[in-house]
């Protein structure tokens, strides 16, 4: 950082109260890069030491079912979900909007909130008689479903796009799953797993397939934790996008609570993803009625915004009219913007999140930026805990 930008950073802190020195952080430096953008990590040890007995019993295919699923069912009760919702008081008070709670899902086991349906899937994919499990990922949700697949003993396909590189590989083969390389981009490697899945009866546990509903219900857990911790639902729920399932998820869970009359009100839902890089984000601002596939040649990747990048949503439908059906909003989100964020909550919350997790508070603080929000509870949901 050079002088100049040190000059500016004094300059603002002292006019506005606020450090916005990351705002002169040069995207091109591999070292910057480096620093901030490690992926998402598990946690250590990954489960719970004292879990032994039923992982090997769940694992153990000699065992009657009922045996094993009840089994995996104590791990994935003890140590899926049920993540932290605090309020950031600190990140509150820079930018002057109170009450905002953050659901952090990097305290799931591999550290992201695809270890809810990737456990959610290997249940079912047990009970169902099936013996191997298949997915195509770019990273995080490789390892969920590596590591509930070998607390199940099933064997795990993981497609992953043949010129993709992730740290995370290894974590997926420690855990024992088999790495196909697929042609193309992470679309086409779906399309691969998915024809693979109905060749070979393997359970396929891709986004946009059969068990979709089951995925839904999954993230919906997350809007039932958040009831459970406010009593009622929040004004809104920020959200980042990528395939669009979470968001989908959450809003199904209010709309569950809701209809049971259990919270007074359904939440705005907000969705912020990579600036002109996702359907969904696309489609609602142009208020086109369904999403449409991007040009898969002009989507351009960065060590920021790779979570968030998709030529074609597989559940952005359902995600669309979650945003339209909740009376919320989307935006993009910049990938200076998302660094920006992650820094705040280091510092302001000591939490390590993957930028990319904090387009959903990006999009959320921009419009408060513009139009000052009503006082009332808005709750972020942080999706990666950064290595």
């Amino acid at each position: 950082m050079d002088s100049s930008c040190d000059e500016l950073t004094e300059q603002r802190r002292k006019t506005q109260g606020q450090t916005t020195s990351i705002e002169c952080l040069d995207l091109h430096s591999n070292d910057t890069l480096t620093l901030l953008l490690d992926g998402a990590s598990s946690q250590m040890p990954i489960v719970a030491p004292e879990l032994e007995t039923q992982r090997r019993v769940a694992a153990d295919t000699a065992r009657p079912l009922p045996v094993r699923l009840e089994a995996f069912e104590d791990i994935m009760d003890s140590e899926v979900g049920d993540t932290t919702l605090v309020r950031a008081r600190n990140v509150e008070r820079e930018v002057g909007l109170r009450q905002i709670y953050l659901k952090f899902e990097g305290g799931n086991p591999t550290g992201t909130q695809k270890d809810r349906i990737a456990f959610a899937q290997v249940m079912d994919a047990m009970r169902r008689g099936f013996d191997a499990i298949t997915v195509a990922t770019c990273g995080n949700y490789g390892v969920a479903l590596a590591l509930a697949a070998s607390m199940a003993g099933l064997k795990c396909l993981i497609y992953i796009p043949e010129g993709y590189h992730t740290k995370r590989v290894q974590e997926m083969t420690d855990l024992g799953a088999q790495i196909v390389r697929a042609a193309g981009d992470y679309e086409q490697a779906v399309i691969i797993s998915r024809e693979h899945a109905e060749a070979e009866e393997i359970y396929d546990a891709n986004p946009g397939g059969a068990n979709t509903a089951l995925q839904m219900n999954a993230y919906g857990q997350i809007a039932y934790e958040i009831y459970d911790e406010l009593r009622d639902a929040p004004a809104a729920v920020a959200v980042p996008v990528s395939n669009g399932s979470t968001l989908a998820g959450i809003y199904k869970g209010f709309l569950s609570l809701y209809r049971r009359g259990k919270t007074s009100r359904l939440p705005l839902m907000v969705a912020g993803s990579s600036h002109g890089k996702n359907p969904i984000i696309r489609a609602f601002l142009k208020g086109i009625p369904a999403c449409e596939d991007l040009k898969p040649e002009q989507i351009r990747e960065t060590a920021v915004n790779e979570p968030l990048i998709n030529w074609h949503s597989f559940d952005g439908d359902q995600a669309l009219e979650a945003i339209r059906n909740s009376g919320g909003w989307s935006l993009y989100a910049s990938d200076k913007s998302m660094l920006t964020y992650s820094r705040l909550l280091r510092e302001k919350e000591g939490l390590s999140i993957l930028p990319a997790s904090t387009a959903g508070l990006s999009v959320l603080l921009e419009r408060h930026g513009r139009e000052p929000l009503p006082g009332d509870r808005y709750v972020v949901i942080l999706t990666g805990r950064k290595s």
